[in-house]
């Protein structure tokens, strides 16, 4: 069966920024199934504009960003 977005359901978003771009943490569950937590890093280009990119490796300023909203993600899981 493939992917179909209306049964994707998002419980928890939050995001935290630098000057580079974002990461956004969040909590989705698929056709009602298990909760799970996605982290993605959405980086600016010259005009603003957000693009998505490969998550990567953190820096510890990111990790320290994004920690309290991990947190506040587990508690909606």
């Amino acid at each position: 069966m493939p992917y179909d977005s209306s049964l994707d359901e998002e419980l928890f978003t939050k995001s935290w920024e630098n000057d580079t771009g974002k990461i956004v943490v969040g909590v989705h569950a698929y056709n009602k199934g298990q909760k799970k937590i996605q982290i993605v890093r959405e980086i600016k280009d010259k005009e603003g504009n957000y693009n998505f990119a490969k998550l990567g490796r953190l820096s510890k300023e990111e990790v320290e960003g994004i920690l309290p909203l991990v947190q506040e993600a587990l508690k909606v899981m």
